[in-house]
């Protein structure tokens, strides 16, 4: 749960956002680099807290602001990391900031992932493209927590093999103990050592139990829709499948409306949905 005094803080300034200083600058690939933040002033940081899934709203003075998830653990005290693609006219301003930088930051919002009724359940995590960075913060919680869980599988899908991004990060987590990592691309290269093909087509190398796994995916639509239905076919109960759902998220409080789905808000009623409260949804033009 969000801290109280925070809390109150925000819904009295649901627009203003606090400010916090770039501590360290990682680039991970060309296009995608790592914020770690802390806020500047002691009380917010202290008084701060989120949950796996939440995202916040990055601000930069003078260029605009955008949603981007947090990847750091949520019993990190000090650090708020941030994992941003740069796509666009605020995630490439955010690109040229470094270490002793200011911008300004609002959350966290939305609603997490479910890690608490994840425990004693084997977890599959499922990504497509480059949209990974919403399920790092759930890979980092269960490593952390590794007695509270069973056997995680982490699945990770490209179209190209040149898009996968932290193969040295992926090549460790899969020298751990009950973990297993599968990678595929459409199109793999001639010395694409993994799977060329769907990324569902290794679903079933998976070593879990499907009536006792809990499923979280995010990535393109397409993806989440065929990745869902593929695992309900394997015995996976469709209320243990959660998706991360993307849209245009502007104002994060459910007020401007560019994105609403369906009858929802991904900003504040997700941007994680049970696969059910999706399903009716998922792949329809417009919506």
């Amino acid at each position: 749960m969000m801290n109280e005094s925070l809390s109150s803080l925000q819904t009295a300034n649901a627009y203003l956002p606090m400010e916090a200083e770039v501590v360290e600058f990682i680039q991970e690939s060309p296009s995608i680099f790592t914020l770690r933040l802390q806020l500047v002033d002691p009380e917010a940081q202290t008084a701060y807290s989120f949950a796996p899934g939440q995202f916040n709203m990055l601000y930069l003075y003078g260029v605009g602001e955008v949603a981007i998830s947090i990847v750091s653990d949520p019993q990190d005290e000090h650090l708020i990391d941030h994992t941003i693609r740069a796509v666009g006219r605020v995630t490439e301003g955010l690109a040229q900031l470094r270490e002793g930088d200011r911008l300004g930051l609002r959350g966290p919002y939305g609603v997490g992932w479910p890690m608490v009724e994840a425990e004693g359940k084997d977890v599959m995590i499922v990504t497509g493209g480059l949209g990974c960075a919403p399920v790092v913060a759930v890979i980092n919680y269960v490593l952390m927590r590794r007695r509270h869980f069973g056997r995680l599988t982490i699945i990770q899908g490209v179209k190209h093999s040149d898009e996968l991004i932290w193969r040295a990060r992926y090549d460790y987590w899969n020298t751990l103990p009950n973990t297993d990592v599968l990678i595929a691309a459409d199109h793999g290269g001639t010395l694409w050592p993994f799977h060329h093909g769907r990324v569902t087509e290794v679903f079933e190398r998976s070593q879990g139990d499907p009536a006792n796994t809990i499923a979280m995916l995010c990535g393109p639509e397409g993806m989440l829709k065929a990745a869902s239905e593929k695992l309900i076919d394997m015995g996976v109960d469709e209320a243990q499948i959660y998706l991360s759902m993307e849209r245009n998220m502007q104002c994060a409080v459910g007020h401007c409306g560019h994105c609403q789905y369906g009858a929802d808000f991904i900003c504040k009623d997700g941007p994680v949905f049970a696969y059910p409260q999706v399903r009716a949804l998922l792949g329809k033009r417009g919506i």
